[in-house]
C-alpha cells in the first residue's frame, strides 16, 4: 500500500473516499481493503456505506476470500508419551 500524504488525501476527489467526512481513502485496492477492514469495527451504517462506495469503485473486493489466501491449515499433534 503506497503512503498517502496529507497533500496527496487532499488532492484526491470525492469518488476516492468512503464513509462519512471522507474519513477512508480508497484511491487504490489496498486503501478499499483496509478502509472494508477498519469500517468493520465501527459496524452499523458506517460499515454498509463504505462497502457500497468500495463495491462501486471495485467491483468484487470485500466478497469473501480470494484463491490466493485460500488454503487449509492443518495443526500438527503431537503425540505425548
Amino acid at each position: 500500500m503506497a503512503k498517502l500524504t496529507a497533500k496527496t488525501c487532499r488532492s484526491l476527489p470525492a469518488k476516492d473516499f468512503a464513509g462519512p467526512d471522507r474519513s477512508f481513502p480508497i484511491e487504490d485496492k489496498a486503501h478499499a481493503r483496509a478502509a472494508l477492514s477498519r469500517a468493520a469495527h465501527k459496524g452499523g451504517a458506517v460499515e454498509s456505506e463504505v462497502r457500497a462506495a468500495v463495491h462501486r469503485k471495485f467491483p468484487g473486493i470485500g466478497e469473501g476470500r480470494d484463491k490466493k489466501t485460500r488454503r487449509t491449515v492443518r495443526r500438527r499433534t503431537r503425540s505425548r508419551a
